[in-house]
């Protein structure tokens, strides 16, 4: 069997040999040259390539960016600091019945843990606004012309301060004076003092909150633990104080920081020590849910794996659309160049360079359009950084790998047929072909 039968019987054989006799600066010249004579055909024809790249970078880069954003809001609870709720807080999906039939956590359950809990150095809980469950759409906070809505109300005592690292801006932070003599006063957050008191010292003025007056005796600095684009809208009302103005609060978190170096044993704890609180049997799931902060980013992880996972491949669709252009216009090219490889063959041209000439070409299209969608996706995560400022956007190594990868990976996929089509041809047809 002669050389030429012997490609056509085994194709791959003649790619092989494309691969090794490959020479590699004349193909792409050849093939740049074929880009830059057709700008905008190639333009449109690696539009979706385009778009696919620069999706999964923008994608890479955003979530890499929330990703150091979220670890770094939740890590900044604490190494020691515990949150107890009815249920798991951070990232869900959705409550179960059980979940959601659960009794509050009490202030019973707070001081069981203060007296009983040898590892817990503070137990402070927190009482949510009575709208808490709509995230306090319906609290409101009033200063002359000024009314603010969607507050985060609560009341708690002096050891929050403590366990969740309060900076103050202005004045004290809750004694527990406040909280066992019920004063009506408040300690606002950084944004609220901002839109309330522009550069006034809010300290000693009476603001309205739903309805009840309270005054101000502190404000406290924005809060490392706070989503990108998040206001600090919070109102913090002594424990007591918030119990009497709303007596229809009931839900109730703890927030304990675990003594230095007994992470471990303060969890077991106060998991002991809830179950007695709460008449919960050793033999059953426990009515809470005990959550630090590795947990909580270890949750978040795991969620925006499967958001990221689903989002490149959602932005893949605009890949494999390029590929099959590519491969469309890559058959009309052949079309168009018959004579031109019909000649080429007369002149000694294998197959084998045939192949290789119109796969380069393929690759430095796609592979440009890769480029493009990298500078795409670099711009939208400069953008994006540039609106939200909390969140730190960049251009993951693996994002950028990918993106390149796939592009030129899709040139050669889609290359194949038209470049064994081209292959193919028998020179004598090929010259005569108008």
């Amino acid at each position: 069997m002669s050389q030429p039968d012997r490609e056509r019987a085994n194709p791959f054989a003649a790619w092989w040999k494309a691969i090794r006799h490959f020479s590699l600066w004349p193909a792409v010249r050849m093939a740049l040259d074929t880009v830059r004579e057709h700008k905008a055909r190639s333009f449109l024809t690696v539009l979706g390539v385009i778009i696919g790249t620069g999706a999964v970078i923008a994608v890479g880069s955003i979530v890499t960016g929330m990703d150091s954003a979220i670890s770094g809001i939740f890590r900044t609870f604490g190494p020691q600091t515990i949150i107890v709720f009815k249920f798991k807080v951070g990232f869900r999906t959705g409550m179960t019945n059980e979940e959601l039939q659960r009794k509050p956590i009490s202030l019973d359950d707070a001081r069981a843990l203060q007296d009983r809990c040898a590892s817990c150095e503070f137990v402070s809980p927190y009482l949510f606004s009575p709208n808490f469950m709509t995230q306090g759409a319906e609290d409101h906070v009033r200063y002359g012309s000024e009314d603010i809505y969607q507050l985060k109300l609560a009341g708690t005592e002096e050891g929050y301060a403590q366990v969740m690292g309060v900076t103050m801006r202005h004045g004290r932070f809750l004694s527990e004076v406040d909280s066992q003599r019920r004063f009506p006063v408040a300690v606002i957050g950084q944004d609220l003092e901002t839109a309330l008191f522009p550069n006034v010292d809010p300290i000693g003025k009476l603001i309205e909150v739903d309805g009840h007056r309270f005054e101000v005796i502190g404000s406290m600095a924005r809060t490392t633990a706070s989503f990108p684009g998040m206001d600090d809208r919070r109102v913090l009302l002594p424990y007591f104080t918030m119990k009497k103005m709303f007596p229809n609060a009931k839900e109730n978190m703890l927030v304990i920081g675990a003594r230095n170096g007994q992470m471990a044993a303060a969890l077991d704890e106060i998991e002991s020590i809830l179950r007695q609180s709460r008449r919960v049997p050793y033999d059953k799931p426990p009515s809470f849910a005990i959550s630090t902060a590795e947990q909580l980013v270890e949750d978040f992880r795991k969620l925006m794996s499967v958001t990221a996972q689903v989002m490149i491949a959602l932005s893949s669709i605009g890949l494999l659309v390029g590929g099959i252009g590519v491969m469309n216009i890559m058959l009309v090219s052949v079309t168009e160049r018959t004579r031109e490889i019909g000649v080429r063959k007369a002149l000694g041209a294998r197959r084998a360079d045939i192949i290789a000439q119109f796969l380069t070409e393929a690759v430095v299209l796609t592979g440009l359009g890769g480029l493009l969608g990298m500078t795409l996706g670099w711009l939208v995560s400069v953008a994006a950084r540039l609106v939200f400022p909390a969140l730190p956007t960049q251009v993951p190594l693996w994002a950028a790998m990918l993106g390149v990868g796939v592009s030129v990976g899709i040139g050669l996929f889609f290359g194949i047929w038209p470049a064994a089509k081209a292959a193919s041809l028998d020179p004598v047809v090929a010259l005569r072909y108008e």
